[in-house]
């Protein structure tokens, strides 16, 4: 069976613990040996045990006060070395630093400069290349802001024409439904007359024997359309009678289905 796995924790057995750290130090020193040997690295080794107990390991070719000492100076140097770069760090960014103070003073003069508030120092030169410069652009902005006003007027003009179109469409449209309306009125009031001619009845039947023949929607919508023929220049026939034939009223009466017309009537 293999090894199981144990907790890396402090092992609280005293006699327990110590056993292990014996046999793992020794461990410990085989690998050390073993990578100075394999390698030849130089390799110092120092522990102390529960007890307080030390125990070191160094590689052959070298001894350990050497080592401390090869330590200590690397450990200096890179300390050395890290606050070198610690200060260019600090240097780079006070640099930096002055010159984005010295970029933005100059920016608040040349600002000043340009809305005049601050005239004093400048000498002629500059207020004369200021003023060409002035004028430059503000032929820039007069030309953006009558390009911006060319392009409302375009809006303006397409959106007018857009109107004009939809309203001439609009009056089409309610021309040929009026002149439809005008015709399929006029068409039944020549259908009516037609009626009359043919059949010869006298004027005192006419209003009743027309509503019969064409049911209009009560005694109302009949005059108004009479009323409209009339004014608008269609005069009825002289002879206008409803045909002598017997017919049947509309079934919205039906207590009348069965009454008969006759001329004699």
């Amino acid at each position: 069976m293999g090894r199981g796995k144990i907790s890396i924790t402090r092992i609280d057995n005293k006699t327990t613990r110590q056993v292990t750290f014996s046999k793992r130090r020794a461990g410990l020193l085989k690998k050390a040996h073993e990578l100075s040997v394999l390698c030849d690295a130089q390799i110092g080794l120092i522990i102390f045990s529960g007890n307080g107990k030390l125990f070191e390991y160094c590689s052959d070719t070298t001894s350990m006060e050497q080592l401390i000492r090869r330590y200590q100076i690397e450990t200096a140097g890179m300390s050395s070395r890290i606050i070198q770069a610690q200060h260019y760090d600090t240097e780079q960014m006070h640099g930096e630093l002055t010159k984005i103070r010295k970029d933005t003073r100059d920016l608040e003069l040349s600002l000043k400069l340009y809305t005049g508030e601050d005239l004093s120092f400048a000498r002629f030169d500059e207020l004369e290349q200021l003023e060409h410069q002035l004028e430059h652009s503000l032929h820039k902005v007069r030309y953006r802001k009558m390009e911006i006003l060319q392009q409302q007027m375009d809006n303006l003009t397409r959106k007018e024409q857009m109107l004009e179109d939809e309203n001439s469409q609009m009056c089409h449209l309610i021309n040929e439904h009026h002149e439809a309306a005008m015709e399929h009125h006029h068409h039944q009031l020549a259908m009516v007359a037609k009626c009359g001619q043919e059949h010869g009845y006298g004027h005192d039947h006419h209003h009743h024997h027309v509503l019969e023949e064409f049911p209009f929607g009560g005694e109302e919508e009949a005059s108004s359309i009479l009323q409209l023929a009339t004014t608008s220049g269609a005069t009825p026939p002289p002879n206008f009678y409803p045909p002598p034939l017997p017919f049947r009223l509309q079934p919205t009466q039906p207590n009348l289905q069965d009454f008969t017309l006759n001329p004699s009537n």
